[in-house]
């Protein structure tokens, strides 16, 4: 059987889903640069083991995610883009930015570059990037736009045909996902925390609301709102009201999950901060 044949059973080789649907050098180059400022810096400043299995569990999940043939089927099967984006935009960054990464990456740049970057950050450019990439109520609501407005129906439309855009979508998700819990996992109180240890328990709730009505809303629709999986060639045998059934569950129920996890986290943070008194009350 070939692989157009496999494709359309989901019936691949490990190696024949590892192989790229479309091969990125940019990603490619990203990925490396990441492992190899992890990989140094971890040498210069060691972590545990459970910030090594975090860190590389939400890494391989993101390769796996973006740069294999899931990638063919999330372009075509409907449910299979959700859970591609639970992935992308969830779990994945959760499980890296759970494994505090930034300053061990720090320490794998070279002296020059971190000299370079520590007087890049006194810039009023760095500073005003710092401010919005860590602002407790515009990287929340960054969250949720960048969930919902790609399943606008025509926005879908086009953003699955334009691989520029496609591209984009994808991105815009992984980099709102980093910047969301980035400031939910923070184990700091605030100041000099960007959110209140109260906030980083509140948003995820907040967050997980309007997901969870559209989710609920795509999964029990009597219309086709996504006609184009159809267009293009649905890659499994199922009709598109069971595809888009599945995908709505998915964003329902598996990225609700995903973010009662950083609940969870914050409120562990909370109890933890209370009981050395490090909390500060206005």
């Amino acid at each position: 059987m070939s692989i157009q044949e496999k494709r359309g059973t989901m019936d691949l080789t490990i190696a024949q889903w590892l192989e790229p649907w479309e091969f990125s050098p940019t990603l490619i180059i990203c990925f490396l640069f990441s492992a190899y400022l992890f990989i140094k810096g971890s040498l210069h400043r060691p972590i545990g083991i459970v910030r090594h299995c975090l860190f590389w569990s939400g890494f391989v999940m993101l390769y796996l995610s973006l740069h294999t043939h899931v990638d063919y089927f999330a372009e075509r099967v409907f449910f299979v883009h959700r859970i591609q984006h639970v992935f992308l935009h969830h779990l994945a960054p959760l499980l890296v930015m759970a494994a505090y990464p930034g300053q061990v990456m720090r320490a794998g740049l070279p002296v020059t570059l971190r000299l370079k970057l520590r007087k890049f950050e006194q810039t009023s450019l760095a500073m005003t990037l710092r401010k919005w990439c860590t602002d407790k109520y515009f990287v929340p609501f960054l969250f949720v736009f960048l969930v919902l407005v790609w399943l606008i129906p025509t926005v879908q439309f086009y953003s699955m045909l334009d691989i520029y855009l496609y591209r984009l979508m994808n991105w815009s998700v992984v980099i709102s996902g980093f910047m969301y819990w980035n400031l939910i996992l923070d184990r700091r109180p605030a100041p000099p925390a960007a959110m209140t240890v109260k906030g980083r328990i509140i948003s995820p709730i907040l967050t997980m609301v309007p997901q969870i009505l559209v989710g609920i809303y795509i999964a029990l629709t009597p219309n086709d709102l996504y006609p184009l999986f159809d267009l293009c060639g649905r890659a499994v045998p199922i009709s598109a009201l069971e595809d888009q059934g599945l995908g709505g569950i998915i964003m329902w129920v598996p990225a609700a999950i995903v973010e009662s996890f950083g609940i969870l986290v914050a409120l562990a943070t909370f109890m933890r901060l209370s009981a050395k008194g490090r909390l500060r009350v206005k």
